[in-house]
């Protein structure tokens, strides 16, 4: 998988997609929370970050908000993160949110028997309301020059638009010699008024057809592509490596043009202890990380996405597989360890907790 060289490119890595305030009531729930601390997140976005703050990449976002001061705030968080906002569309805001507005995202983390919980409040945001020719991707890929681009199913499941952004954006990509990769995400909250199940498949299965690299999971693979597979586990959550291998193989059948595909393996205990690692396909073959029983969850969410930017510096930099997988799995494995939708770790810890499988001994 050949990308572009650096010295024809503005950007390494760009995202499309929504990013909205986490208000986080930390050990307690929301609601009963009288406080609440406040991050930027989004599935899309996540991956743009995890790949500049701890892989030192250059990131662009390609999103829209509202501009008003729940959108200066957004900006000063990505900003923070180091995140290029020169692709983001600013709307004008109404005042009241009639119109326009940025989405909200209430999350508390869980705690053993109590799941993580998530409440979104997202409606009329300027991202969702993106349309074809918004954005202009022959500026960005055809003349500032992207290495990789990345996407996902989120933010295509947003609006009766934003699937079609997806399509645009994808195809001149594509156009221009950049990587797309797209996780599929599937969130059937989101695709319910819009068409349902037999939307998504129709919007992703087009989607696919532009991608190299498509990461999800088993019930993404099926609800959004319509393969079927034999042997799958009804508990989503229990992921199975070989209905994974199954869904693989037929997954590149249909869309040949596939270079790579990944999931996480995850087996949830409680919202405190999974068994985290993950498997690739690439060139014919799989490839399998290190296995981390009980791994101990401070905050999951965040973790595919952080093991997705891991995996995509293994394949953009590395060019290697099995060190893409194993990056991924620790990149999501240390996302999982602190609070927020983003990655706090460093590159030296991604490389240490890959190659040692341990990385909670004191560092002095």
């Amino acid at each position: 998988m050949k990308t572009k060289s650096k010295d024809s490119t503005r950007f390494d890595i760009v995202s499309l997609g929504e990013v909205m305030l986490r208000l986080d009531p930390g050990d307690d729930r929301i609601r009963t929370a009288r406080s609440f601390r406040a991050w930027e997140g989004g599935g899309e976005y996540n991956v743009a970050r995890g790949l500049r703050k701890c892989f030192g990449l250059r990131a662009g976002l390609a999103s829209a908000f509202a501009k008003n001061e729940v959108g200066y705030l957004l900006e000063d968080f990505i900003l923070q993160g180091g995140v290029n906002m020169d692709f983001v569309k600013w709307v004008k805001a109404d005042g009241a949110g009639r119109n326009v507005r940025n989405g909200l995202n209430f999350t508390e983390r869980g705690f053993g028997i109590r799941g993580a919980l998530g409440c979104s409040d997202r409606g009329h945001s300027a991202a969702s309301q993106l349309k074809v020719g918004d954005i202009d991707w022959e500026e960005l890929f055809g003349k500032q020059g992207v290495r990789w681009f990345h996407t996902g199913g989120i933010f295509a499941a947003l609006s009766e638009t934003t699937g079609e952004v997806v399509l645009e954006a994808a195809k001149t990509a594509k156009k221009y010699g950049t990587i797309v990769s797209y996780d599929l995400n599937y969130r059937p909250s989101l695709w319910a008024d819009i068409g349902g199940q037999a939307r998504a498949v129709e919007i992703n299965s087009e989607i696919a057809k532009y991608v190299d690299v498509m990461i999800g999971n088993e019930e993404d693979f099926t609800a959004c592509l319509g393969l079927e597979v034999e042997g799958l586990d009804e508990n989503i959550s229990n992921i199975d490596v070989e209905a994974f291998k199954n869904m693989i193989n037929n997954a590149v059948k249909k869309f040949p043009n596939f270079k790579a595909t990944a999931t996480t393996l995850r087996k949830v205990h409680t919202a405190s202890s999974n068994d985290w690692s993950a498997i690739c396909w690439s060139d014919g073959n799989f490839y399998e990380s290190k296995k981390r029983p009980q791994l101990e969850i401070f905050d999951r969410v965040g973790g595919g996405d952080s093991f997705a930017s891991g995996f995509i510096y293994g394949m953009m930099e590395l060019d290697n597989p099995q060190l893409a997988v194993d990056y991924g799995a620790a990149h999501g494995a240390l996302a999982m360890t602190t609070p927020g939708d983003t990655s706090t770790a460093r590159l030296e810890e991604v490389k240490r907790l890959a190659e040692t499988n341990s990385g909670a001994r004191v560092i002095r």
